[in-house]
């Protein structure tokens, strides 16, 4: 008896059974299979300076798919996250031009706004009980009328009047935008945002209460809220937290071109979502990691720019994103079987 207790304990600590249950593992042999192939097909992928550019583009989209990730293992989407991001670049730039005021003034007043239209979805979602996709859907189509509409009522274009020359204008873009020197090749600021999030969300998951939280909510939220779990706080600070990410990639956005169109941000929330899966996040809820979307990110950049730098045809991209979609859901998938079967 006592063996056997021990043998098992064995089996449950071994290092191979805690690998296969990584949720990332599926992106990680993904991420490097891509980064092989772009290596042997582009000569200049492995350049110093195309890596810097792959790992921007990874940055953009890892800021979001990072609270994105987050989102569906607490088992909901966010549809609007995508526009939420210009809606936060253009309530920043519009009040500040249009008060005058320092840009700081026109950032505090969009990370209010931000997080009020990400507390709207989950208090929506929480007292309505309809599902997230019609609820982000409805926040989807207003905001992205709203953007439109007041960019035209107040600057009379469909973009933002350049606030360039306002006071603040510089430390904010230091920030937000700015760039830094390592060995000679300048990198985004953005980069360090991403790796900020992906430490700050995966200590949240792994070493807080919070973290079980979302799990026990994405995995089942009645028996969540049987044991106790504030599921209904749960989910609204989980689209709070997508409405933080959109902050942060709006004012990148801003203070990078200086100006806004109003149309912009429409489809980024499937990218978002693209990236979370990839980086073995469920559909269902209840499993993922934040490592993951950050993979999953990152393959979502070398593919990007990988083709540039091979010279393909650029219309073949989103042949090759729904391709590492399906692969990866699929890699994913046999993972988890390899590990459950462990158990």
């Amino acid at each position: 008896m006592t063996a056997t207790t021990a043998d098992e304990r064995l089996l449950r600590t071994s290092p191979l059974r805690k690998l296969l249950g990584r949720p990332e593992l599926g992106s990680v042999v993904g991420a490097v299979a891509v980064f092989v192939f772009f290596a042997i097909v582009a000569d200049s992928f492995l350049r110093a300076a195309s890596l810097s550019t792959v790992l921007y583009a990874s940055s953009t989209i890892g800021i979001m798919a990072v609270p994105v990730a987050l989102l569906m293992i607490g088992g909901e989407f966010d549809l609007s996250a995508g526009v939420l991001v210009t809606s936060s670049a253009l309530v920043s730039s519009m009040f500040s031009y249009q008060m005058t005021a320092n840009v700081w003034v026109g950032v505090g007043v969009s990370l209010l706004v931000t997080l009020a239209i990400g507390a709207f979805n989950g208090v929506m979602l929480t007292r309505t009980n309809l599902p997230s996709f019609i609820i982000t859907l409805g926040t989807f189509l207003m905001l992205t009328g709203m953007n439109l509409g007041f960019t035209k009522l107040i600057s009379g274009t469909v973009s933002t009047k350049s606030i360039s020359d306002m006071e603040g204008f510089s430390s904010a873009h230091d920030l937000f935008a700015s760039t830094f020197t390592i060995g000679g090749v300048d990198f985004k600021v953005t980069i360090l945002w991403w790796f900020g999030l992906v430490a700050v969300a995966s200590w949240i998951l792994l070493r807080t209460r919070v973290g079980n939280w979302i799990f026990a909510v994405g995995g089942n939220k009645d028996a969540a809220r049987a044991v106790g779990v504030p599921v209904n706080k749960t989910k609204i600070g989980l689209y709070m937290g997508v409405a933080l990410g959109a902050w942060i990639s709006g004012q990148h956005l801003l203070f990078s071109f200086d100006v806004v169109q109003s149309g912009e941000g429409v489809g980024n929330e499937l990218i978002y979502i693209i990236a979370a899966v990839i980086g073995g996040c469920l559909i269902t809820g209840g499993y993922g990691s934040a490592v993951g979307s950050a993979v999953g990110a990152f393959i979502f950049g070398m593919t990007s720019k990988g083709i540039v730098f091979a010279e393909w045809n650029p219309d073949w991209f989103k042949f090759f994103l729904g391709a590492m979609l399906l692969l990866a859901t699929l890699l994913n998938a046999w993972v988890r079987k390899r590990a459950e079967a462990t158990k």
